[in-house]
């Protein structure tokens, strides 16, 4: 078929393309873009979105940036790719410097990958390496806790909530790991750790590390937690000779209301994922940082290399507007802007809490969650926001917002109370 109309581009899409956890036989309506500009989304139609989604995590600085542009333009007039195998460019050493001295000083070595389930991967396998060359060949499985997401490639999979993350799919292919309950902080200031260190104390000898998002969990539930059950859990790390890998994909560049959502809890992970907001939702592109410890200890091996190597690893393209997207993010006002957010997130969701179809409402940082009592119907909500002028992408029981950095307050309202709106005619 021929692709002329509006009609045609979206009649193909339905049939051929495979949108993420979307059934070929069934698969939920999709809304054709035109152009991205700010926080603003104009569909083919002619309907203009207010984002609050910054693109799953991504677009902090909003769609169509001139400085992001200017990035990617000046970069390409040189080189749009080169193979990072033996060979080195300034963009990719200029990034990881940046990387280096904004992490916390023992995080000295940098890889990068090419998506944020990469890094994961790349994450794990530097645990599994590092304690194989110190001849713990034993420490081959990972901790973690339930209500959480790392990625959707095996082994990051493998590392997801049990339930919710499609193990039973693939169960004798993926490989099994070691789960405790998800973080609980209560409010005389406990929290639930205790679980966790049963599984540290039983299996340690068995662990190579442990892997969680700190503060938040991401999409496997848009949980939040305490910076205490952190700050121990760093403490168990070490007492149980477990390395602590931190999956800031989602949370780092200011997310949650520090740089890197560990400065909450005063503590430095052995291994960190960045992504996501890295590039400023311009290209795929990820980074995992480790100390001289686990990259020494590597080496150890008689091979002594890092069993990694994506083709487009260090893409000079991703590095030059992550480099600008950095600089773009620290020239700006960005603590002010995302407490800012995060006080109208509070004043403006809260009221939905009295909604009868509404169990929790939570805020951190640039991130408001509305947690719903059953799950939703995606298909129906998802047009109805759209209706209402705003691009939201409900899933499960939550419907939730992190919006970019550069939102003014009137159209972070618009976004604020849709949700209510649409939320007091959900049954």
């Amino acid at each position: 078929m021929s692709l002329q109309s509006l009609s045609d581009y979206l009649e193909y899409d339905r049939d051929h393309l495979w949108h993420p956890y979307t059934s070929m036989i069934d698969p939920l309506p999709t809304y054709l873009v035109e152009s991205a500009q700010g926080v603003y989304i104009t569909l083919s139609d002619g309907r203009v979105l207010i984002d609050g989604m910054s693109s799953w995590w991504s677009a902090i600085h909003g769609y169509n940036h001139p400085v992001l542009n200017a990035a990617i333009e000046q970069q390409a007039r040189s080189m749009s790719h080169i193979m990072f195998g033996g060979l080195t460019h300034r963009p990719a050493i200029t990034l990881a410097k940046k990387l280096i001295d904004l992490t916390a000083e023992p995080l000295q070595h940098v890889f990068f990958a090419d998506s944020g389930s990469v890094a994961v991967e790349v994450a794990i396998k530097m645990a599994l390496q590092y304690f194989s060359a110190q001849g713990k060949q034993d420490k081959q499985k990972l901790l973690t806790v339930h209500s959480g997401y790392h990625g959707d490639t095996l082994g990051a999979m493998s590392v997801c909530d049990p339930i919710n993350g499609m193990h039973s799919l693939f169960k004798g292919v993926m490989p099994e790991h070691f789960f405790a309950p998800e973080p609980q902080c209560y409010e005389d200031g406990s929290n639930n750790i205790h679980l966790l260190e049963k599984q540290l104390k039983t299996h340690h000898q068995a662990i190579a590390a442990v892997i969680i998002e700190p503060l938040v969990q991401g999409a496997g539930g848009m949980r939040m937690y305490c910076s205490d059950y952190l700050f121990e859990l760093r403490a168990l790390c070490d007492h149980y000779d477990v390395l602590l890998i931190l999956d800031e994909i989602a949370t780092g560049f200011a997310r949650t209301g520090s740089f890197f959502a560990y400065e909450q809890a005063n503590i430095i992970p052995d291994i960190l994922c960045l992504g996501k907001a890295l590039t400023g939702g311009y290209m795929t592109l990820a980074a995992t940082l480790t100390n001289s410890k686990v990259a020494q200890g590597i080496s150890a091996d008689g091979s002594g290399v890092l069993m990694h190597g994506p083709t487009f690893m260090a893409n000079p393209l991703a590095c030059q507007v992550a480099n600008a997207s950095i600089d773009l993010l620290l020239a700006s006002s960005w603590q002010e802007k995302i407490n800012k957010i995060a006080k109208q997130l509070e004043k403006e969701l809260m009221p939905c809490q009295d909604l009868n179809c509404v169990n929790d409402v939570r805020v951190k940082g640039a991130i408001g969650v509305v947690e719903l009592k059953e799950p939703v119907d995606m298909k129906a909500l998802q047009a109805t926001f759209v209706a209402q002028g705003v691009w939201l992408r409900p899933f499960n029981k939550l419907v939730y917002i992190m919006p970019p950095y550069i939102i003014n307050e009137q159209e972070l309202s618009c976004l604020t109370a849709s949700i209510y709106t649409v939320l007091s005619a959900y049954h």
